[in-house]
């Protein structure tokens, strides 16, 4: 069975095409999570229009201190199912260490078991410098720029109403050694019915590198809640073979009340 990545379903929202655009991704404050945040994921594929549920990841947030600064630390985690495992076993960690009041990544740490593939990588971050060392080199990266991890806290703190439908928001990622010129679009808000419950939400899309799982372009359908919080509640993509639904399904430890949750299943 094809399966992707259950964290990367998460997180592949922000990989992209390179662009040049202006990143818009400097001076936001977070005003969105807060320490001790909690939330966890069912990963459906879907194939000839039935659902079965291949998967789980969750995402945390900790307080805590890194080289004497005080930073929120984010964990994502993502794995198949046992009954899934001999056909694609999936156990990945992703972290990121992320400055308090800049919300900039100091430290991304990515542990990857998928298939039988393995990977394991560390990137710090020098803002000062604008360099990225990781386990494999130093590079240089532009100002404000994000990781994998850091990028999703990030846009839970953008302001959407500024924008109208069809708008690009752009900004950097690092990422495998490279920098990334990424954009999401935005298309508006809706009502949204998961298997969690009716939410008001907002809608974007992603721009998508075509690889051996995702296809390329803006494929990739993504709903957060209409409210403060702004947490992914779906995400719905096609991939090589059927498709990909992704819904939250339990939460802990919010910074406001899930005010965009009209009525429960």
């Amino acid at each position: 069975m094809k399966f992707s990545t259950i964290t990367a379903t998460l997180l592949a929202l922000f990989f992209s095409l390179k662009l040049n655009a202006v990143n818009e991704f400097c001076g936001i404050r977070n005003i969105a999570f807060r320490g001790g945040e909690s939330t966890t994921y069912k990963v459906f594929y879907t194939l000839a229009g039935v659902y079965i549920g291949a998967g789980e990841a969750s995402f945390n947030v900790n307080l805590t201190n890194l080289n004497g600064k005080p930073v929120y630390h984010l964990i994502g985690d993502g794995k198949t199912y046992s009954f899934y495992d001999s056909f694609f076993k999936v156990r990945d960690r992703y972290e990121s260490f992320i400055d308090t009041a800049s919300l900039q990544p100091y430290r991304f740490i990515r542990k990857v078991d998928e298939g039988g593939y393995k990977k394991f990588q560390t990137v710090n971050f020098d803002h000062t410098k604008n360099k990225a060392v990781s386990n494999e080199g130093t590079f240089n990266v532009p100002d404000c720029v994000q990781d994998v991890v850091s990028a999703i806290y990030y846009a839970r703190n953008i302001d959407f109403n500024k924008y109208k439908p069809g708008d690009k928001i752009y900004f950097n990622m690092f990422l495998d050694n490279e920098t990334f010129n990424l954009y999401i679009r935005y298309l508006g808000k809706e009502t949204i019915k998961t298997k969690y419950g009716k939410f008001r939400a907002i809608k974007f899309k992603p721009l998508l590198v075509k690889g051996t799982i995702f296809e390329g372009g803006e494929k990739m359908v993504v709903w957060v809640s209409d409210d403060g919080n702004k947490i992914p509640l779906r995400i719905e993509s096609p991939i090589s073979v059927g498709s990909v639904k992704v819904d939250m399904m339990n939460y802990k430890n919010l910074r406001y009340p899930l005010s965009s949750l009209i009525s429960l299943n």
